[in-house]
């Protein structure tokens, strides 16, 4: 049965494909329109540059009237992610619009990583670091980032096991 949600869903999808937004990228999971996966690239000039962060998207049948659940799944320190990859974001909560697609939400996050706001912090030491601690903060961030690395790194050698020598 295609639903609204899953229409809209599909066009996202497409919109995504046809007109990838410059550092991030997302895609439904093989058999569930409603479960992506995502990465975004953490952005030139900041302490996530370099980085590669993977994100998962849930969504309801009330798309796009509802926002989705959006998660980070890599390891994150950031004055507005929480411990478990929730993201405080306006436009994921109170600032939800029917407008906004999936490349709208994966770029408003990877903005997030640019310019974090610690005054409704998620991560209370990540956001007291950042106005307090400059270097640490950053500091912090990159071993988050170098973290990413390895992440991707254990994904392709996990797919090199599945693969049949050749």
């Amino acid at each position: 049965m295609t639903t609204t949600a899953r229409r809209r869903l599909m066009r996202d999808f497409k919109r995504l494909q046809d007109d990838p937004p410059v550092g991030v990228s997302g895609a439904p999971t093989d058999n569930n329109i409603m479960l992506w996966n995502a990465v975004i690239f953490g952005p030139h000039d900041t302490p996530f540059e370099d980085g590669t962060f993977k994100l998962t998207l849930v969504f309801t049948e009330e798309y796009p009237n509802k926002p989705p659940t959006v998660r980070f799944v890599s390891k994150m320190f950031h004055p507005n992610v929480y411990a478990d990859g929730g993201i405080c974001l306006d436009i994921l909560q109170n600032r939800w619009s029917p407008t906004y697609d999936v490349s709208a939400i994966l770029t408003s996050i990877q903005s997030l990583l640019h310019d974090p706001n610690p005054n409704s912090p998620a991560n209370n030491e990540a956001a007291q670091l950042f106005r307090e601690n400059k270097r640490e903060y950053e500091k912090r961030v990159q071993q988050i980032v170098q973290e990413s690395w390895l992440d991707d790194s254990d994904d392709e050698s996990e797919q090199n096991k599945n693969e049949e020598p050749k």
